[in-house]
């Protein structure tokens, strides 16, 4: 085997949904294509890690300290949706339904996989939403078990917190995640998005 063949499908096959197969057709595509081509893909890579940074507010990708969707005057700043991953905001913004703000929790909880409350930008959430006072936040998670999970969490969390909670309508598939909606399922279920009630033990007792 050619190692240097062989080092580049190790290194695709390690990118999500890329399996061993998929690694190698790549790697002898990009084989094939001239030098320029690969030189351009290689620089792109590269300056993706050299020009690219977290939003210090809704952590989001960005090329500056504060994002254009933070830094913009002409977005409703008294939403603030929350999703799980920065293709997230991209997808939300591409349904050209959304004029609010953005909160990227980094993922949702999975405790079977380790990852709890801390390991999410939870508490930053909390800490906006009492900075910044907003009248919605909107649960933008897929619908996922685990999504489902940090929905109802944040429910609770934010119950008492005078904001109104809302999320997305049921028109999304269940068990999908944002990224494989299409652009007028996700543009629906935006638009008629429904209030969330947590009600105590005790009320539902009552």
């Amino acid at each position: 085997m050619i190692a240097p063949l062989e080092n580049l499908v190790e290194a695709l096959s390690s990118l999500p949904t890329i399996g061993k197969k998929s690694a190698w057709r790549l790697a002898l595509f990009l084989l094939e294509q001239s030098d320029k081509t690969v030189e351009h893909l290689a620089r792109c890579i590269r300056e993706i890690k050299e020009h690219t940074v977290i939003c210090g507010q809704c952590f989001n990708v960005s090329e500056t300290e504060v994002c254009t969707i933070c830094a913009s005057s002409s977005r409703n700043r008294s939403l603030i949706c929350v999703v799980e991953k920065p293709l997230d905001v991209f997808i939300i913004e591409g349904s050209g339904r959304y004029r609010g703000l953005y909160h990227v929790l980094g993922g949702v909880l999975s405790p079977i996989n380790g990852i709890t409350a801390d390991k999410l930008r939870i508490t930053e959430l909390q800490a906006r939403v009492e900075a910044e006072k907003p009248e919605e936040l909107i649960i933008g998670l897929g619908g996922s078990a685990d999504a489902e999970t940090t929905s109802l969490y944040l429910s609770r969390l934010f119950a008492d917190s005078g904001v109104r909670i809302t999320r997305f309508a049921r028109g999304l598939p269940a068990g999908i995640e944002l990224e494989y909606v299409d652009q007028l399922t996700l543009a629906q279920a935006l638009n008629e998005r429904v209030s969330v009630e947590y009600h105590t033990e005790r009320e539902e007792a009552e």
